[in-house]
């Protein structure tokens, strides 16, 4: 498609960010203040304030449509249709307690109302065979429920339907037209009722918000190509998208991880430990080659076992309110100010502290450079937000700023400890990576909590979930369970399911007009000995030596292995378009730039110069501290780190004392 321009679109809670990659390969970046109610709104004026045709554009664009319905709990109404003696299996999951060591836990909420909850017959067993038949009678009487419950979206999750998929079908079939439905069968063909039927109603609950959501957007973008990250860091057509809703969950921060790679990967820099600070949480992840996957996530309290990335979100962001506890202890978040009315210093209304309030108190924010200097900041709003906080505290409000810093600092740094842990990781073998428009706030000091010695605000950082939309790849990742020991199994018989799954995932990448020799694949398998519950995750490369790495990877995860036979659980087929032709341009090396000015910052001692990142060269060294101001963003050098700028124009951190001793 030549002569269209390719638009990554990131919605996020206080700020919708927008790349434009034009058809000479330069890049514009822009910001605007997002609106929740109606998210495709933020879009449309972004791409009128940047003066872009929509008849030429190419869009991928992240949503927090799905996201937020679900931690809102602002689905629609919804009916859970099961076997018999089934209708609460939802409500019963895996009865693991939030709280292990609370023994008067409170009472929560099911995830569907019992009055919602229908059991009619068509069941299976293990083996695909039927057990109880639904009749013509019992499927009428079905139907006539559900018309008198008069839901939405109905979704339908029946025992072992992954084996065969027709008495699901038939359900779909005999209720109406216009009922949004959700087939288990469809949305995740896997083993485990209680995941297979979460991510089966998740879908439901929330398809009707997206489906109209991306209908608004595409009559305002008519003419446009449109597609949507999903939560494995793939994209896939709008019109594709509207049914499967379940795997948008992490559609924007999946953006961030594909940029931080891409990125990572133009200067070397492989193994990362990454943070995406926005005005509403941070997501924190790590990388090394590829972005992990994980079908054990979680959206709140819900389990999501469709493929996303592996990450953790915590509700700290720039929007983060401070308040004082019961026992008169600080906290930051999660509540946040969000976009409207958003931080008190944005003088839309807000009057509670919030993280970006402290930072302007503090002078590492500038009222006349936030955004490039398009948005002026209300400096004395934020002081009397944080000094009513202070006055609680008893403290000095710069005092007060400073620890609400330190709080939210805190929060970040246990979240990045906990990931690397979790995965085997020591953070300071990893390059701390900070993107989003509050991220290099506090890189620095994230840093330092960690023992890193490294870090790097990437070029774009500010909007690097959007840019992240341009990097990714158009793919879908297929599934389906086959249960038993590998050895037994047939090779043909594996090979032709792995066919059947990529032809189905090619099918769908010519809808997007995708040519199949333009297209890759992988398949691989989730494997366990026989008698555990959890899998691993392998490529495929024959049973012999999948089994070999299994025992191997069995034995770097828990530090064991086991004589027992490995056991096959499900197929997976991930099919993956053509790569992105987006390249990072050069950066020149004239003459250094020069301080803009000078301010003060608290702690700062002298005046701290402030720089244009714009105007910041290849290979220019400067000592913290330091402020540098961009149009999306502001980095924060502390005192003790020196910034130094690489070819494409990411800061790279060094911790003084590492940089001394090399």
């Amino acid at each position: 498609m030549t002569g269209m321009i390719r638009l990554g679109v990131d919605t996020g809670g206080t700020f919708t960010d927008f790349v434009a990659l034009d058809t000479e390969g330069r890049l514009r970046v822009h910001k605007v203040l997002s609106t929740p109610q109606a998210p495709e709104r933020a879009i449309l004026q972004g791409i009128r304030e940047m003066g872009l045709d929509v008849t030429r554009l190419q869009l991928v664009h992240g949503s927090t449509v799905a996201t937020n319905a679900v931690l809102e709990g602002k689905g629609v109404k919804t009916l859970y249709i099961g076997n018999h003696g089934f209708a609460d299996l939802l409500s019963i999951g895996r009865q693991q307690r939030a709280s292990l060591y609370d023994l008067q836990p409170l009472p929560v909420e099911p995830p569907v109302p019992p009055s919602c909850c229908l059991e009619t017959g068509g069941r299976l067993d293990a083996q695909g065979r039927l057990l109880e038949p639904l009749t013509d009678d019992a499927l009428a009487a079905l139907c006539e429920q559900v018309a008198q419950l008069a839901p939405q979206a109905v979704a339908v999750n029946l025992l072992f339907s992954y084996l065969d998929p027709a008495t699901e079908e038939r359900i779909a079939a005999a209720l109406p037209d216009d009922l949004f439905v959700s087939l288990s069968s469809r949305v995740l063909p896997e083993i485990r009722e209680y995941e297979r039927g979460m991510a089966t109603w998740l879908n439901a609950w929330v398809g009707p918000r997206v489906r109209g959501y991306l209908q608004r957007l595409g009559l305002g973008m008519a003419g446009a190509s449109v597609s949507v990250m999903q939560s494995s860091g793939d994209t896939v057509a709008a019109a594709q998208a509207a049914d499967n809703a379940v795997r948008m969950l992490l559609s924007g921060p999946a953006g961030g991880l594909i940029a931080a790679r891409h990125v990572g990967l133009a200067v070397g820099r492989e193994r990362l430990l990454t943070f995406d600070m926005g005005g509403t949480s941070t997501d924190v992840a790590l990388i090394d080659g590829e972005p992990r996957l994980t079908t054990e996530g979680h959206i709140g309290r819900f389990p999501v076992a469709v493929p996303m990335v592996d990450m953790h979100t915590i509700g700290a962001g720039g929007g983060s309110i401070a308040w004082i506890d019961a026992g008169g202890m600080l906290q930051v978040g999660p509540q946040s100010a969000g976009a409207e009315p958003g931080p008190a210093c944005y003088g839309r209304g807000g009057t509670r502290p919030t993280v970006t309030d402290a930072n302007l108190v503090l002078g590492r924010l500038q009222p006349d450079a936030f955004l490039g200097g398009e948005m002026q900041l209300d400096v004395a709003a934020a002081t009397v937000a944080v000094g009513s906080l202070a006055v609680a505290m008893a403290v000095a409000p710069v005092r007060a700023a400073l620890d609400i810093i330190a709080v939210a600092n805190e929060h970040m740094a246990q979240a990045l400890r906990a990931i690397a842990v979790k995965r085997g990781a020591d953070p300071r073998e990893h390059v701390l990576v900070s993107f989003g428009g509050a991220g290099g706030l506090h890189v620095c000091a994230l840093a330092d909590l960690l023992g890193m010695d490294r870090a790097m605000v990437p070029v774009h950082g500010g909007v690097l979930s959007a840019f992240g939309m341009l990097a990714a790849r158009p793919g879908r990742q297929i599934s389906r369970t086959r249960i038993g020991l590998l050895e037994e199994i047939e090779a043909d018989e594996i090979e032709s399911m792995f066919s059947g799954l990529r032809a189905q995932g090619l099918a769908a990448l010519r809808e997007e007009g995708f040519a199949e020799e333009d297209c890759d694949h992988l398949a691989s398998v989730d494997l366990r000995y026989a008698g555990q519950s959890y899998t691993l995750n392998l490529p495929w490369r024959g049973a012999v030596g999948t089994i070999e790495d299994f025992h191997a990877r069995h034995l770097q995860r828990y530090g064991h292995r086991l004589d027992l036979p490995v056991e096959l659980v499900n197929l997976r087929q991930w099919v993956r378009g053509p790569c992105s032709r987006l390249r990072l341009a050069g950066l020149s090396r004239g003459p250094a730039g020069e301080p803009f000015g000078h301010c003060h910052v608290a702690g700062g001692g002298a005046p701290v110069p402030q720089y244009w990142r714009h105007a910041l060269v290849a290979g220019q060294r400067i000592e913290g501290p330091a402020l540098i101001a961009e149009k999306v963003a502001t980095t924060w050098v502390a005192d003790g780190w020196i910034l130094e700028v690489d070819e494409i124009g990411n800061l790279q951190l060094t911790c003084r004392a590492a940089d001394s001793s090399r």
